[in-house]
């Protein structure tokens, strides 16, 4: 136990504290994190205490959905921090394993999604991502059996794929999506955010300021062709290096060309020096 919060590290005595939950009639909600806690973490614990009797956070930074040449060493680790701040929020339960206990020796199965997860954004640029990490969160709702479980907007696709994978795998869990956090300025919170030098930092808000002119346009009637590729433009001038500015679905994620195909959700990545950021937005 961490400043006054139960934490669990190994599945016995993850199952042993959830029974406790299930055999009283309590329902359970579970927020999956890779630690590194913001005031957007935080908002969808909020979030789940509001749907539930009861919460657990899962704190697992996941090797599985990291390349090679990408963060996983550096990434930000804060544990005592973050299990405080959850013990402030009066969780119930924090499920920290370890890698071993996630993936122990002779571990062989993965979860290979499709649908959302092939829709061009996010997979074109990470192939490996949406297969890590829909095999983690499998693992974690059967690991925890919640009755819901509440993910961050701000990784909308992450967002769908998640839903999809739960409904498909018949996992009787309901996904919820949390609203994304943002600063005063715009820019949505996100454990990379410092990575930021204090120059960069002042440019990273463009991306929201982008989505919210490209919706505000498509909403009046503007094409949908030439208002991302104004984006684009914008989004570029700062020193940004884009990866995407897209218009799709919001359900499938699959491309639209006008309104009439929609509803509507406007997707951006971009690094901004080394560090890539992502943000959408309703239409």
């Amino acid at each position: 136990m961490v400043s006054g919060v139960p934490t669990a590290r190994t599945l016995k005595g993850l199952r042993r504290a959830t029974e406790v939950f299930r055999e009283a009639g309590e329902t359970l909600a579970l927020v999956p994190t890779m630690g590194a806690l913001h005031r957007g973490h935080l908002a969808l614990v909020r979030l789940a205490k509001r749907r539930a009797d009861r919460v657990v956070v899962s704190i697992f930074v996941n090797p599985a959905q990291f390349a090679p040449h990408e963060d996983f060493a550096s990434y930000p680790r804060t544990f005592a921090a973050d299990v405080a701040a959850l013990g402030e929020l009066g969780v119930d339960l924090v499920w920290a394993p370890s890698a071993q206990v996630m993936y122990p020796e002779g571990f062989a199965t993965a979860v290979a999604p499709k649908g959302p997860a092939l829709a061009g954004l996010e997979d074109a640029f990470r192939p490996h991502f949406f297969g890590g990490v829909a095999t983690v969160v499998a693992k974690l709702f059967l690991q925890c059996l919640p009755d819901i479980a509440v993910f961050g907007e701000k990784d909308y696709q992450q967002l769908k794929v998640v839903t999809h994978m739960a409904r498909d795998l018949d996992i009787p869990v309901r996904v919820i999506g949390g609203r994304t956090v943002r600063e005063k300025d715009g820019l949505a919170l996100s454990s990379r955010n410092a990575y930021l030098t204090p120059e960069q930092r002042a440019v990273a808000p463009t991306l929201y300021r982008v989505l919210q002119d490209c919706a505000a346009a498509i909403r009046r009637g503007r094409p949908v062709a030439e208002t991302l590729a104004r984006g684009r433009k914008a989004i570029a001038e700062p020193g940004f290096v884009l990866d995407y500015l897209e218009a799709r679905h919001a359900e499938t994620l699959a491309p639209i060309k006008a309104v009439k195909d929609g509803p509507i959700r406007l997707l951006v990545a971009a690094k901004i020096g080394t560090t890539r950021l992502i943000d959408n937005v309703g239409v």
